[in-house]
């Protein structure tokens, strides 16, 4: 049977407004946990490794929903699965702002996940409707509106959580993405669908990858507790260790597997995704424990500082990572990929152990975090560059996959091993962690962001413009 392609109808710029507002929205649900993490483990009555996993289980959640997406989104249409995750999307959002505890707001980040596959799927909707000129114009708002929107999502969660309650922090956001989502369904023309893949959905490969994610958040998250029960801590690591085993045997059986780790055999991939774990890894401590020392009260450090202020001193490291994005792209045309990865390695590192040495003024940390932002910024951008000019167009989507694992699997382990740090170092019955411990996960993270740098020497210089 032959398969008519028609043309694709042409979208207005109502249809592409209604976008932007949906990743404003989203961009903004994203980004409300990370200023309020404190107030969050006050309220909840967490520990400090909880809050690790609470700020990055949306992130894991978006790491497995992404490959889906795509596929999802090429065999029935775009439009139709970006309407269906942002329900998903909308539905945890809701969930979150009405939870009475940890568990059911951990229900909630795991469905505001699917936020991020449907980001992708936006872009594909607007390739699929606009001339290419066009399209990179379209591509370049949408992109920008949600990077504002998380720094609107920062800078209005820690008034709203303390004006009202953290309960709205989360309504009001999501009120917005689910306005959004009504008029991108209304305005946005549906997209035809393409073809069916005939080797159909990894499954068993996603679940397994999802049961590996998990036990190694839970490992993390339950090590300091376990420590005095030898026995259960064991019984996690085998079934992680059994997880991966199982994972890695399927996906090397698997005729479309979801995620190709041949490919890891490629000098150039199996780089790009150590030095994008090994990066991630250093800058998520960073992430984690300075809003962490902006609210403690420790003495002689900590600045007890509100949701609020925590929220305007985050806000330069947001800005430095909108900035990073095409600094990255024009230091890499001009200098080459290894130089810029080199040069944010360094600038990451330095700055992680300069917030170990010093962080008595609040200026010492706005300026690191900044600075930490920026490089991270411009390390993923070369690296992202440099992994798209090396495989065959083909084998994009297979080799971005990898570096997407890698990436969440860095700030997951950074996360929780910052959490655990805090956890170990605050005594029984009280809620200020020790300095030490501050000191200690700076630096581990500017320790292992500097062992990149064995890595980025092996690597090409990149294309030089």
């Amino acid at each position: 049977m032959t398969e008519t392609l028609l043309p694709p109808v042409r979208i207005g710029k109502a249809a592409v407004g209604a976008l932007g507002m949906l990743s404003l929205s989203t961009g903004a649900l994203e980004s409300v946990v990370t200023p309020t993490l404190p107030l969050l483990q006050r309220e909840l009555d967490m520990s400090p490794a909880e809050g690790a996993l609470l700020s990055i289980v949306l992130l894991i959640t978006g790491a497995l929903v992404t490959p889906l997406a795509g596929k999802f989104g090429d065999r029935y249409g775009g439009k139709r699965i970006l309407i269906l995750l942002m329900a998903v999307v909308s539905v945890g959002g809701l969930v979150s702002a009405l939870a009475p505890n940890l568990p059911v707001l951990l229900l909630g980040q795991v469905l505001q996940g699917a936020m991020v596959g449907a980001l992708p799927l936006s872009f594909i909707v607007v390739r699929k409707n606009l001339p290419a000129g066009e399209s990179k114009v379209a591509i370049g708002v949408v992109s920008g509106l949600f990077v504002g929107g998380g720094m609107v999502g920062t800078l209005m969660a820690g008034p709203v959580a303390e004006a009202l309650s953290r309960h709205w922090m989360f309504a009001l956001p999501t009120i917005a993405v689910i306005g959004a989502t009504l008029l991108v369904h209304r305005l946005m023309p549906n997209d035809p669908p393409g073809r069916s893949d005939d080797a159909g959905i990894d499954w068993p490969g996603l679940l397994l990858l999802s049961g590996t994610l998990v036990t190694l958040m839970l490992v993390l998250a339950l090590a300091p507790d376990l420590a005095s029960r030898p026995l259960v801590l064991c019984a996690l690591v085998v079934a992680l260790a059994a997880s991966v085993t199982g994972w890695v045997a399927v996906e090397r059986r698997a005729a479309a597997p979801m995620i190709d780790l041949r490919m890891l055999a490629r000098p150039a991939i199996w780089k790009a995704c150590a030095l994008t774990f090994v990066i991630c890894l250093g800058t998520s401590m960073a992430v984690y424990l300075v809003p962490q020392l902006f609210d403690e009260t420790g003495d002689g450090y900590g600045f007890g500082a509100s949701a609020t202020q925590i929220g305007f001193f985050l806000l330069p490291g947001a800005i430095a990572a909108t900035l990073a994005g095409p600094l990255g792209g024009i230091g890499d045309r001009r200098f080459g990929s290894r130089a810029v990865v080199t040069a944010g390695v360094v600038l990451t590192a330095a700055s992680l152990v300069a917030l170990a040495a010093v962080h008595t003024e609040v200026w010492h940390l706005v300026v690191g975090k900044a600075l930490i932002a920026l490089a991270n910024g411009l390390c993923v951008t070369a690296m992202m560059t440099s992994t798209a000019t090396s495989v065959d167009r083909g084998d994009t989507g297979i080799a971005t996959s990898l570096i997407l694992v890698s990436r969440v699997l860095g700030y997951a382990v950074g996360g929780q091993l910052s959490g655990a740090l805090l956890t170990a170092a605050t005594p029984s019955g009280s809620d200020v962690a020790a300095e030490s411990a501050y000191v200690t996960g700076f630096v581990i993270a500017g320790a292992v962001t500097a062992s990149a740098l064995l890595v980025t020497r092996t690597m090409d210089k990149g294309v030089k413009g």
